[in-house]
């Protein structure tokens, strides 16, 4: 527990500080009543939890995810933001990341996700969203995700990934492993085998020291 506390609050320092700087004054975002898919903050005593929160996000399928709960929660993840309307950086970041889900096989929403997080929700709702997915082959496991504006803002802000442009959005890849605490960034645009490289060191981490 020691170990994911530290690793966790190294994770959010490098996001805030290598992303897209400091979040300050997150919009208010719909965290309320199970209805809604987040979870009551009676039982929020998970600090990764109380970081990321349960906002409800919707996928490319129209399906409500709570950030925490559904998608990093025990599980390895691989963390993106784009756009879909992107003609520069996304589709190499996206090509990149299609490689990433070949390399993962079918541990691939199995035990490891894929996040790809849109910087333009009022643009991506779930028909773009899903078209864009069958655009890079994704399969079960990588989500593309929008959501109302306040709700996606607050989980960017939460990653240090919000921007107030879309095409300034972060082309730095966040890969964390929540059941041991490591999380190591990766420049998305780099050669994919080096990108692979480092996602299968999360992958096979066991815990230990920190690393």
């Amino acid at each position: 527990m020691k170990r994911l506390l530290m690793a966790l609050a190294l994770a959010l320092s490098l996001a805030a500080g290598l992303f897209a700087g400091p979040f300050h004054g997150a919009p208010a975002a719909d965290l309320s009543g199970t209805a809604a898919g987040a979870i009551p903050s009676a039982v929020a005593n998970d600090p990764a939890r109380d970081y990321f929160s349960d906002v409800v996000l919707v996928n490319q399928d129209g399906e409500r995810m709570r950030f925490y709960s559904d998608l990093i929660e025990d599980k390895i993840v691989v963390i993106s933001s784009f756009f879909t309307t992107c003609t520069s950086v996304c589709p190499v970041l996206n090509g990149k990341l299609a490689q990433v889900q070949r390399a993962l096989g079918d541990r691939l929403g199995r035990d490891v996700y894929m996040i790809s997080i849109s910087v333009d929700p009022e643009t991506d709702t779930v028909p773009k969203l899903k078209e864009y997915a069958i655009r890079y082959g994704a399969r079960e496991g990588w989500f593309f995700l929008s959501g109302t504006t306040a709700n996606v803002e607050y989980v960017l802000g939460r990653l240090g990934q919000m921007v107030d442009d879309p095409d300034n959005h972060s082309t730095i890849l966040l890969v964390g492993n929540a059941r041991t605490g490591l999380w190591k960034k990766v420049f998305g645009l780099a050669d994919g085998s080096e990108i692979i490289r480092l996602v299968q060191e999360v992958v096979d981490d066991v815990g230990g020291e920190l690393q």
